[in-house]
């Protein structure tokens, strides 16, 4: 491998702020903020949004819309037949 065109990869803390839940895992990002975990090292740390913690695909939440007929919806309310334009 060349030497100095690789990122460097270290363990970051990321930080699930919507459920208050935190990964420690390898990545390549770069951040200025450090934190303390919970063995006693400080990391670098990363807050996010979203994550398969709160995201309501991975938790089993997610709602499922019923989108048949919506088209024939908006039709029947304009007045639109299938071949008109």
């Amino acid at each position: 491998m060349k030497e100095e065109i690789h990122p460097e990869y270290k363990q970051v803390l990321f930080h699930d702020t919507s459920v208050d839940k935190y990964f420690l895992v390898g990545s390549t990002l770069k951040t200025d903020q450090t934190k303390e975990w919970t063995d006693g090292n400080t990391y670098p740390y990363y807050p996010l949004d979203v994550s398969s913690a709160s995201h309501p695909f991975y938790t089993g939440t997610q709602k499922i819309v019923d989108t048949a007929g919506r088209v024939d919806k908006f039709r029947k309310r304009y007045g639109m037949g299938a071949g008109e334009k």
